[in-house]
């Protein structure tokens, strides 16, 4: 790499970070953006859901599965689709609740998200897949790498935790993350075939984030999937010394930290974000 340093976990532990020069903010994602036409899409019957997917690209390439964050969906990778597909056989899905996907009255929980996400690579006939999670979509990452490695090539986890202690307590207070929720609300409005229904899917999955994730210190060292743990220093939702501890955790994994932005590199820092994501799956 000549960019940007992926930080080996060295024999004494020795971790130096990097910073990625910024390259401006935004609120949300470029508007000048939008989604190639898909491969294909649909609505998967997985578990006791319908969850919507998109494919792109090239199917006999190595495939990626792209994981939103908490309230979003599969459009909010807009900026990566098309870079990421020029290489990839690209899969973009909703969670079961979020978007187009359809939920049940079970609570939702990111075991259950993860076995909605390995019957979605089942009804797709994928055995293993690189994966590139945002926030909650790296949690549901990480509880694949712990379960079942075995159905990933690499992963990536940006903005993850892997316990609540993670979380900062401030996050409430992020002018940037109340606009995300309320720009999160709207499109759910749009989108979802309950668009009725914000409150109550709100409600179920704020259960979710009350307790869960809640890996040990021991699953978090049995992960044998090479991992990339990926952030901004400017986190508003988590604390960038649990990325450190993650990273510490799990063998041989890589880190990465950026400098001077938060929880949303994937639109403000397009760029940034994409080559240090697709220099890691080239290694």
């Amino acid at each position: 790499m000549t960019r940007y340093t992926f930080l080996k976990r060295a024999v004494f532990g020795f971790l130096t970070l990097v910073s990625v020069l910024s390259f401006g903010a935004a609120l949300a994602q470029d508007s000048s953006s939008e989604l190639p036409t898909p491969v294909d899409s649909g609505m998967a019957p997985v578990n006791d859901i319908e969850m919507y997917y998109a494919t792109y690209g090239d199917p006999a390439n190595a495939p990626l599965l792209l994981l939103h964050g908490g309230l979003g969906n599969a459009d909010y990778f807009v900026n990566q689709i098309p870079a990421f597909s020029e290489d990839y056989y690209v899969i973009a899905a909703d969670s079961r609740g979020h978007g187009r996907s359809t939920m049940s009255e079970q609570q939702i929980g990111y075991s259950l998200m993860a076995s909605d996400v390995l019957a979605l690579l089942d009804y797709l006939e994928i055995d293993a897949t690189n994966l590139v999670g945002w926030s909650d979509g790296g949690i549901i990452g990480l509880d694949i790498a712990i379960n079942h490695p075995e159905r990933l090539i690499k992963l990536v986890a940006y903005g993850a935790n892997y316990n609540p202690s993670g979380v900062l307590s401030t996050v409430g207070e992020s002018e940037r993350f109340n606009a995300y929720i309320e720009m999160a609300a709207g499109d759910y409005a749009h989108l979802s075939p309950t668009p009725d229904g914000f409150d109550a899917f709100i409600t179920n999955i704020s259960n979710m984030w009350a307790t869960e994730p809640n890996y040990s210190e021991e699953q978090m060292r049995g992960i044998t999937v090479p991992t990339l743990i990926l952030d901004g220093l400017q986190e508003e939702a988590i604390d960038p010394a649990h990325d450190l501890e993650m990273a510490l955790l799990i063998p041989g994994a890589d880190l990465v930290l950026m400098g001077d932005i938060g929880h949303f590199a994937m639109w403000d820092k397009t760029e940034a974000f994409n080559k240090i994501v697709l220099d890691y799956l080239a290694e």
